[in-house]
Protein backbone atom coordinates (compact mmCIF):
# COMPACT_ATOMS: atom_id res chain seq x y z
CA UNK A 1 0.00 0.00 0.00
CA UNK A 2 1.37 3.25 -0.65
CA UNK A 3 1.04 5.89 1.26
CA UNK A 4 0.45 10.03 0.10
CA UNK A 5 1.15 12.89 1.92
CA UNK A 6 -1.07 15.66 1.24
CA UNK A 7 -0.37 18.17 3.29
CA UNK A 8 2.89 19.36 5.36
CA UNK A 9 0.60 18.11 8.69
CA UNK A 10 0.77 14.90 7.44
CA UNK A 11 4.72 14.65 7.01
CA UNK A 12 4.97 16.07 10.09
CA UNK A 13 2.74 13.56 11.94
CA UNK A 14 4.49 10.53 10.07
CA UNK A 15 8.21 11.82 11.14
CA UNK A 16 6.80 12.00 15.00
CA UNK A 17 5.60 8.55 14.68
CA UNK A 18 8.92 7.37 13.46
CA UNK A 19 10.53 9.07 16.59
CA UNK A 20 8.32 7.77 18.66
CA UNK A 21 8.24 4.40 17.76
CA UNK A 22 11.57 3.53 16.17
CA UNK A 23 11.73 0.15 13.87
CA UNK A 24 13.07 -2.96 15.45
CA UNK A 25 15.57 -3.02 13.19
CA UNK A 26 17.21 -0.05 14.34
CA UNK A 27 16.75 -1.22 17.69
CA UNK A 28 18.57 -4.39 16.95
CA UNK A 29 21.86 -2.14 15.47
CA UNK A 30 22.24 0.05 18.22
CA UNK A 31 25.36 -2.24 20.63
CA UNK A 32 24.47 -2.41 23.88
CA UNK A 33 27.90 -0.86 26.51
CA UNK A 34 28.53 -3.09 28.95
CA UNK A 35 30.10 -1.40 31.90
CA UNK A 36 32.51 -2.56 34.56
CA UNK A 37 33.66 -1.24 37.92
CA UNK A 38 37.26 -1.19 38.73
CA UNK A 39 37.54 -0.57 41.99
CA UNK A 40 40.62 -0.20 44.17
CA UNK A 41 41.35 0.49 47.88
CA UNK A 42 44.88 2.03 46.83
CA UNK A 43 45.44 3.64 43.45
CA UNK A 44 43.26 3.47 40.17
CA UNK A 45 43.33 0.87 37.85
CA UNK A 46 44.74 2.03 34.46
CA UNK A 47 44.68 0.37 31.24
CA UNK A 48 48.28 0.27 31.25
CA UNK A 49 48.41 -1.47 35.08
CA UNK A 50 49.15 -5.10 34.35
CA UNK A 51 45.27 -5.71 35.54
CA UNK A 52 44.46 -3.50 33.12
CA UNK A 53 46.33 -5.01 30.52
CA UNK A 54 45.23 -8.10 31.16
CA UNK A 55 41.14 -7.28 31.27
CA UNK A 56 41.18 -4.91 27.70
CA UNK A 57 42.53 -8.10 26.57
CA UNK A 58 40.74 -10.65 27.91
CA UNK A 59 37.61 -8.75 27.28
CA UNK A 60 38.61 -7.62 23.51
CA UNK A 61 39.32 -11.25 22.52
CA UNK A 62 35.65 -11.90 23.76
CA UNK A 63 33.79 -9.29 21.75
CA UNK A 64 33.91 -6.67 24.56
CA UNK A 65 35.76 -3.39 22.97
CA UNK A 66 37.13 -0.40 25.13
CA UNK A 67 35.28 2.41 23.97
CA UNK A 68 33.31 0.97 21.55
CA UNK A 69 30.87 -1.73 23.39
CA UNK A 70 32.58 -1.37 26.73
CA UNK A 71 32.82 1.25 29.66
CA UNK A 72 35.33 0.77 32.59
CA UNK A 73 34.19 3.10 35.85
CA UNK A 74 37.34 3.34 37.98
CA UNK A 75 36.99 4.27 41.50
CA UNK A 76 39.94 4.03 44.03
CA UNK A 77 39.96 4.55 47.65
CA UNK A 78 44.19 5.98 47.57
CA UNK A 79 44.56 4.21 50.99
CA UNK A 80 41.36 5.56 52.87
CA UNK A 81 39.39 2.46 53.15
CA UNK A 82 36.33 4.62 55.11
CA UNK A 83 35.97 5.84 51.20
CA UNK A 84 35.37 2.50 49.89
CA UNK A 85 31.46 2.18 50.61
CA UNK A 86 30.55 5.41 49.01
CA UNK A 87 32.75 4.35 46.08
CA UNK A 88 30.89 1.23 45.75
CA UNK A 89 27.69 3.32 45.82
CA UNK A 90 28.89 5.59 43.16
CA UNK A 91 29.40 2.37 41.04
CA UNK A 92 26.21 1.02 41.36
CA UNK A 93 24.44 4.37 40.90
CA UNK A 94 26.32 3.97 37.41
CA UNK A 95 24.51 0.86 36.75
CA UNK A 96 27.69 -1.33 36.38
CA UNK A 97 26.88 -4.88 34.95
CA UNK A 98 29.89 -6.40 37.72
CA UNK A 99 32.73 -4.83 39.33
CA UNK A 100 36.51 -6.43 39.78
CA UNK A 101 37.91 -5.36 42.90
CA UNK A 102 42.21 -5.83 44.10
CA UNK A 103 42.00 -6.38 47.60
CA UNK A 104 40.01 -7.50 50.86
CA UNK A 105 38.90 -4.32 51.42
CA UNK A 106 37.60 -3.20 48.50
CA UNK A 107 35.82 -6.62 48.06
CA UNK A 108 34.51 -6.65 50.92
CA UNK A 109 32.45 -3.23 50.67
CA UNK A 110 31.33 -4.34 47.54
CA UNK A 111 29.77 -7.89 48.99
CA UNK A 112 28.61 -5.75 51.88
CA UNK A 113 26.12 -3.74 49.19
CA UNK A 114 24.98 -7.04 47.70
CA UNK A 115 24.09 -5.25 44.29
CA UNK A 116 26.44 -5.57 41.95
CA UNK A 117 28.58 -9.39 40.87
CA UNK A 118 31.97 -9.15 41.82
CA UNK A 119 35.23 -10.64 40.45
CA UNK A 120 37.94 -10.04 43.43
CA UNK A 121 41.73 -10.29 42.89
CA UNK A 122 44.64 -10.35 45.94
CA UNK A 123 41.69 -10.17 48.27
CA UNK A 124 43.49 -12.82 50.53
CA UNK A 125 41.64 -16.66 51.20
CA UNK A 126 38.28 -15.70 50.16
CA UNK A 127 37.07 -18.54 52.57
CA UNK A 128 38.91 -17.87 55.36
CA UNK A 129 37.98 -14.17 55.27
CA UNK A 130 34.37 -14.71 54.80
CA UNK A 131 33.77 -13.75 51.47
CA UNK A 132 32.83 -17.08 49.75
CA UNK A 133 31.29 -20.40 51.42
CA UNK A 134 33.87 -22.45 49.27
CA UNK A 135 36.32 -22.17 46.30
CA UNK A 136 34.29 -24.61 44.25
CA UNK A 137 30.73 -23.00 44.97
CA UNK A 138 31.60 -19.85 46.23
CA UNK A 139 27.95 -19.37 47.13
CA UNK A 140 27.16 -15.63 46.61
CA UNK A 141 28.14 -12.27 44.39
CA UNK A 142 31.87 -12.82 44.78
CA UNK A 143 34.54 -15.47 43.05
CA UNK A 144 37.91 -14.68 41.88
CA UNK A 145 41.37 -15.23 42.45
CA UNK A 146 41.94 -16.79 45.90
CA UNK A 147 44.89 -16.63 47.85
CA UNK A 148 47.71 -19.30 48.32
CA UNK A 149 49.46 -17.95 51.16
CA UNK A 150 49.45 -21.05 53.29
CA UNK A 151 51.69 -22.73 50.64
CA UNK A 152 53.45 -19.39 49.26
CA UNK A 153 54.49 -17.46 52.30
CA UNK A 154 56.97 -20.46 53.76
CA UNK A 155 58.22 -20.39 50.66
CA UNK A 156 59.48 -16.72 50.62
CA UNK A 157 60.28 -16.81 54.30
CA UNK A 158 63.18 -20.20 52.75
CA UNK A 159 64.16 -18.12 50.12
CA UNK A 160 65.05 -15.09 52.34
CA UNK A 161 67.24 -17.99 54.64
CA UNK A 162 68.60 -19.10 51.51
CA UNK A 163 70.17 -15.83 50.78
CA UNK A 164 71.48 -14.93 54.38
CA UNK A 165 71.88 -18.43 56.00
CA UNK A 166 72.69 -16.60 58.96
CA UNK A 167 69.44 -15.11 59.55
CA UNK A 168 67.76 -15.21 63.16
CA UNK A 169 64.88 -12.88 63.04
CA UNK A 170 62.57 -11.38 60.09
CA UNK A 171 60.32 -8.12 60.80
CA UNK A 172 57.12 -9.15 59.12
CA UNK A 173 55.44 -5.79 57.88
CA UNK A 174 51.86 -5.74 57.08
CA UNK A 175 48.32 -3.98 56.90
CA UNK A 176 46.97 -4.96 60.49
CA UNK A 177 43.51 -3.62 59.46
CA UNK A 178 43.29 -5.60 56.35
CA UNK A 179 42.04 -9.58 57.20
CA UNK A 180 43.18 -11.25 54.11
CA UNK A 181 46.73 -9.40 54.49
CA UNK A 182 47.04 -10.58 58.61
CA UNK A 183 46.26 -13.94 57.25
CA UNK A 184 49.09 -14.12 55.15
CA UNK A 185 51.39 -12.98 58.55
CA UNK A 186 49.59 -15.96 60.20
CA UNK A 187 50.99 -18.28 57.53
CA UNK A 188 54.84 -16.93 57.86
CA UNK A 189 54.02 -17.36 61.92
CA UNK A 190 53.14 -21.46 61.91
CA UNK A 191 56.85 -21.84 59.65
CA UNK A 192 59.11 -19.51 61.16
CA UNK A 193 60.14 -21.69 63.62
CA UNK A 194 60.66 -24.31 61.32
CA UNK A 195 62.94 -22.59 59.98
CA UNK A 196 64.96 -21.45 63.17
CA UNK A 197 63.60 -17.63 62.25
CA UNK A 198 62.40 -15.65 64.78
CA UNK A 199 59.47 -12.81 63.41
CA UNK A 200 59.39 -9.23 64.82
CA UNK A 201 55.59 -8.74 63.96
CA UNK A 202 55.14 -5.14 62.70
CA UNK A 203 51.44 -4.32 61.97
CA UNK A 204 51.08 -0.93 60.21
CA UNK A 205 47.40 0.80 59.81
CA UNK A 206 48.17 4.14 58.13
CA UNK A 207 51.49 5.68 56.97
CA UNK A 208 52.15 6.94 59.53
CA UNK A 209 52.45 4.01 61.21
CA UNK A 210 55.60 3.01 59.62
CA UNK A 211 57.80 5.90 61.35
CA UNK A 212 56.99 3.80 64.35
CA UNK A 213 58.04 0.40 63.05
CA UNK A 214 61.16 1.67 61.63
CA UNK A 215 61.70 2.73 65.33
CA UNK A 216 61.09 -0.43 66.54
CA UNK A 217 63.37 -2.15 64.46
CA UNK A 218 66.38 0.09 65.49
CA UNK A 219 65.52 -0.65 68.97
CA UNK A 220 65.58 -4.18 68.43
CA UNK A 221 67.27 -4.79 64.82
CA UNK A 222 66.16 -7.41 62.33
CA UNK A 223 68.11 -9.32 59.89
CA UNK A 224 66.08 -9.45 57.17
CA UNK A 225 62.39 -7.80 56.30
CA UNK A 226 59.24 -9.63 54.67
CA UNK A 227 56.94 -7.42 53.36
CA UNK A 228 53.37 -8.32 52.81
CA UNK A 229 51.40 -6.22 50.08
CA UNK A 230 48.17 -4.67 49.96
CA UNK A 231 47.58 -1.12 49.00
CA UNK A 232 48.44 0.53 51.86
CA UNK A 233 52.12 -1.19 51.96
CA UNK A 234 52.33 -0.43 48.15
CA UNK A 235 51.83 3.17 48.27
CA UNK A 236 54.54 3.21 51.23
CA UNK A 237 56.88 0.34 49.57
CA UNK A 238 59.28 3.30 48.90
CA UNK A 239 59.91 3.92 52.83
CA UNK A 240 60.54 0.38 52.91
CA UNK A 241 63.00 0.00 49.90
CA UNK A 242 65.06 2.80 52.18
CA UNK A 243 64.54 1.82 55.23
CA UNK A 244 66.54 -1.79 53.64
CA UNK A 245 68.95 0.10 52.06
CA UNK A 246 70.24 2.50 54.61
CA UNK A 247 70.46 -0.49 57.16
CA UNK A 248 72.29 -3.21 54.79
CA UNK A 249 68.70 -5.39 55.00
CA UNK A 250 67.51 -8.13 52.64
CA UNK A 251 63.87 -7.51 51.66
CA UNK A 252 61.69 -10.28 50.22
CA UNK A 253 58.19 -8.96 48.82
CA UNK A 254 55.47 -10.63 47.06
CA UNK A 255 55.21 -9.22 43.81
CA UNK A 256 57.58 -9.00 41.16
CA UNK A 257 56.86 -5.30 40.23
CA UNK A 258 58.06 -4.39 43.61
CA UNK A 259 61.95 -5.54 42.27
CA UNK A 260 61.55 -3.70 39.17
CA UNK A 261 61.26 -0.89 41.45
CA UNK A 262 64.30 -1.96 43.54
CA UNK A 263 63.23 -4.05 46.00
CA UNK A 264 65.72 -7.13 46.66
CA UNK A 265 63.47 -10.14 45.61
CA UNK A 266 60.02 -11.54 45.45
CA UNK A 267 58.74 -14.59 45.21
CA UNK A 268 54.62 -15.25 43.89
CA UNK A 269 51.86 -16.05 41.68
CA UNK A 270 52.64 -15.37 38.17
CA UNK A 271 50.86 -12.11 37.57
CA UNK A 272 50.00 -12.77 34.29
CA UNK A 273 48.31 -15.92 34.92
CA UNK A 274 46.08 -14.84 37.55
CA UNK A 275 45.01 -11.60 35.96
CA UNK A 276 43.97 -13.80 32.57
CA UNK A 277 42.15 -16.13 34.67
CA UNK A 278 40.30 -12.63 36.42
CA UNK A 279 39.61 -11.51 32.82
CA UNK A 280 38.25 -15.16 31.80
CA UNK A 281 35.71 -14.60 34.69
CA UNK A 282 34.29 -11.40 34.28
CA UNK A 283 33.63 -12.20 30.74
CA UNK A 284 31.43 -15.24 32.03
CA UNK A 285 29.66 -13.33 34.57
CA UNK A 286 29.17 -10.63 31.05
CA UNK A 287 27.75 -12.90 29.21
CA UNK A 288 24.86 -13.93 32.16
CA UNK A 289 27.25 -16.79 34.59
CA UNK A 290 26.41 -15.87 38.07
CA UNK A 291 29.60 -15.40 40.63
CA UNK A 292 27.52 -18.41 42.98
CA UNK A 293 28.17 -20.66 39.91
CA UNK A 294 31.77 -19.97 39.04
CA UNK A 295 34.31 -21.92 41.33
CA UNK A 296 37.27 -19.49 42.28
CA UNK A 297 40.51 -19.87 40.64
CA UNK A 298 43.76 -20.83 42.22
CA UNK A 299 47.63 -19.91 40.73
CA UNK A 300 49.38 -22.22 39.21
CA UNK A 301 52.09 -20.35 38.68
CA UNK A 302 54.88 -18.90 40.42
CA UNK A 303 57.79 -16.24 39.83
CA UNK A 304 61.04 -15.79 41.59
CA UNK A 305 62.61 -12.43 41.00
CA UNK A 306 65.60 -10.85 41.98
CA UNK A 307 67.65 -7.67 41.96
CA UNK A 308 71.24 -8.28 41.60
CA UNK A 309 71.53 -4.17 41.69
CA UNK A 310 70.11 -4.36 45.20
CA UNK A 311 72.22 -6.94 46.31
CA UNK A 312 75.17 -5.73 45.57
CA UNK A 313 74.09 -2.30 47.45
CA UNK A 314 73.59 -3.75 50.31
CA UNK A 315 76.62 -5.93 50.33
CA UNK A 316 75.61 -9.19 49.77
CA UNK A 317 76.40 -11.54 46.58
CA UNK A 318 73.59 -13.77 44.91
CA UNK A 319 74.05 -17.41 45.95
CA UNK A 320 74.70 -18.75 42.21
CA UNK A 321 71.71 -21.71 43.91
CA UNK A 322 69.25 -18.83 43.77
CA UNK A 323 70.10 -17.49 40.51
CA UNK A 324 69.66 -20.40 38.82
CA UNK A 325 66.31 -21.18 39.84
CA UNK A 326 65.05 -17.37 39.27
CA UNK A 327 62.66 -16.87 36.57
CA UNK A 328 64.06 -13.07 36.33
CA UNK A 329 67.38 -10.95 36.76
CA UNK A 330 67.18 -7.56 37.17
CA UNK A 331 70.48 -5.95 36.91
Amino acid sequence: MQIRCSTRRDVLALIGAAAAFPSPLCAQNSPRTYRVGLLSAGQVIGDASPLGKALVSELADAGFLLRKNLAFERRAAEGHVDRLPQLVAELVGSHVDAVVTSGFPATLAAKQNGSIPVVAINAGDPVRTGLVESLAHPGGIVTGISDVSAEVTPKRLELLKEFAPNLRKVAVLWNADDLGMTLRYRASEAVGSQLGVTLQPLGVREPDDFALAFSRMDADPPEGILMVTDSLTILNRKRVFDYAAAHKLPAIYEFDFLVRDGGLMSYGPDPLESNNKLGTLLVRILKGAKPADLPVEQPTKFQFVINIKTANSIGFDVPQSLLARADEVVE
